[in-house]
């Protein structure tokens, strides 16, 4: 049980590397952090995890409560094609919650944090009725008026993903009907691909250095949900090839074992974090390639036409309009 905020505060930074020298004038422990003054453009995001809502303890470890939370504010940046810089920290935390449990929660994030040189500069804790919440306020930075839209698709471009889907979807659903040790045992990327996503800044920078002007989305909701968003967002129409998403090994073993269509959690399930973009088609068959020599897959799943705003999906040769909605906080709860 935690009995003292400002002691808790004191052991959960502990061992934070301080910000001081990544254009932070006043760290943690003020009032509040002075950033100096960033080039180009900044980026703020939020992202807020809630216990019971994102996790559970038998799908989530402390360390894996803030190393997704951190990521998912990561992702958000990286579909803008901006790099993240500074964080704050807010947690609020029940009775029931140890001190020894919470400081894994920071280290997450700090972990999640590290290959991007991001800086926790301050937050705040309360306590909490029941639940435990962890709410990451990031900021990033992005060259000014170089950010990436949702609202750049033009009909004639390809629909891209930058990886696998559906793997997140289904270690969850792994996690909950089978329990972490035997999860861990019989698919591990299942089970690393909930928990410790992976978000895509590398592929966001290449993707705004590019010059395809391209719309981009995380798939943070769904595949078929982070289209929908841009087909609203550019006024135009996504066709998405089921057959063509990509999807993991493991993932499709573990529908066939149980049962389930895997595109289902590809189109559905979210929490992968993997970018979904459009650009021209030349553009983008010349430039596949040298995206690969970096490290970075574009995998074509569609295109984009003219017509009302919204998503279908081609399905054995046969055209449906999408009519989910994926992961929805009011409307799944």
């Amino acid at each position: 049980m935690v009995n003292d905020e400002f002691s808790l505060i004191r052991s959960l930074l502990q061992h934070r590397v301080s910000g001081r020298e990544k254009g932070v004038e006043v760290d943690a422990g003020d009032d509040a952090a002075v950033l100096n003054r960033l080039q180009g453009s900044t980026v703020l995001t939020c992202d807020t995890m809630v216990e019971t809502v994102h996790f559970l303890p038998e799908t989530m470890e402390p360390w894996d409560i803030g190393w997704k939370c951190m990521t998912a504010n990561i992702s958000d940046v990286a579909a803008m094609g901006g790099r993240p810089t500074h964080a704050l920290v807010s947690l609020a935390v029940p009775e029931g919650w140890s001190r020894e449990e919470l400081g894994p929660i920071y280290r997450g994030m700090e972990d999640a944090s590290a290959p991007f040189d991001l800086r926790i500069v301050g937050g705040d804790t309360v306590s909490s009725p029941q639940h435990l919440v962890l709410t990451v306020v990031l900021l990033g930075e992005v060259e000014e008026g170089q950010a990436l839209l949702r609202s750049s698709a033009r009909p004639g471009d390809i629909v891209f993903v930058t990886g696998e889907t559906g793997s997140s979807a289904a270690g969850l659903h792994l996690l909950k009907n089978r329990g972490f040790n035997s999860a861990a045992q019989r698919y591990p990327t299942l089970v690393k691909a909930h928990r410790q996503p992976v978000p895509r800044v590398d592929a966001g920078r290449w993707l705004l250095h590019s010059g395809w002007k391209p719309a981009c989305n995380d798939v943070s909701d769904g595949l078929a949900r982070e289209a929908w968003e841009i087909a609203e967002a550019s006024g135009i129409r996504i066709l998405l090839e089921r057959e063509k998403v990509p999807l993991g090994e493991e993932t499709v073993a573990y529908a066939r074992e149980i049962g389930a269509d895997p595109y289902y959690w590809a189109l559905e399930g979210g929490e992968d974090f993997e970018l979904l973009g459009t650009a021209p088609r030349e553009a983008f068959l010349r430039g596949v390639r040298e995206a690969e020599k970096k490290g970075i897959r574009l995998i074509e799943i569609g295109r984009v036409e003219e017509g009302p705003a919204g998503v279908d999906c081609k399905v054995n040769g046969q055209r449906r309009e999408w009519t989910g909605r994926g992961y929805n906080h009011f409307a799944d709860r």
